[in-house]
């Protein structure tokens, strides 16, 4: 008699450990247009996108748009002490090496006072210039560019 209940408890333990280790255990995770990773996994990041090196710029598609940046800028150290992009397009610099200054628009504050110096909120290029590179759109894009900018 006291076998039996030594066999019932054994394989109902044994049959809860079974149906525990078939069931499938969902640990979240996020499906975005790169794909799905779970919560609890680290995904590798891509591959770096091949920039176009020193090519004319891509045409600008609305108006205030941020032009793209037509050449290499990895290694270039924008911080609050100094700003790699402004020794060739800052104003004192963009004639001796023949770079696009930057717009006026990037000496206005918030307020609309103009500055002498670079505003602070215009300061770091990186927020809104992106480098050109020849990558696939992620997403179907219907967009059509202003026509009065001549992009056609």
């Amino acid at each position: 008699m006291k076998l039996l209940p030594l066999i019932m408890i054994t394989a109902s333990i044994a049959f809860s450990l079974i149906v525990q280790a078939e069931q499938e255990v969902n640990k979240g995770g996020l499906e975005t247009i790169r794909g799905f990773t779970a919560i609890d996994k680290t995904k590798d990041a891509e591959a770096l996108k091949r920039v176009l090196k020193d090519k004319n710029p891509i045409k600008r598609n609305y108006v205030h748009q941020p032009p793209v940046v037509p050449h290499q800028i990895r290694g270039y150290r924008v911080n609050k002490d100094s700003n790699k992009c402004l020794t060739c397009h800052g104003w004192k610099y963009a004639r001796e090496t023949g770079a696009t200054k930057i717009s006026l628009t990037h000496f206005e504050t918030r307020d609309g006072k103009t500055l002498s110096e670079v505003s602070p909120r215009r300061y770091f290029c990186s927020q809104c210039h992106v480098t050109q590179a020849d990558a696939p759109d992620l997403v179907d894009n219907t967009f059509k560019p202003v026509e009065s900018l001549g992009n056609e």
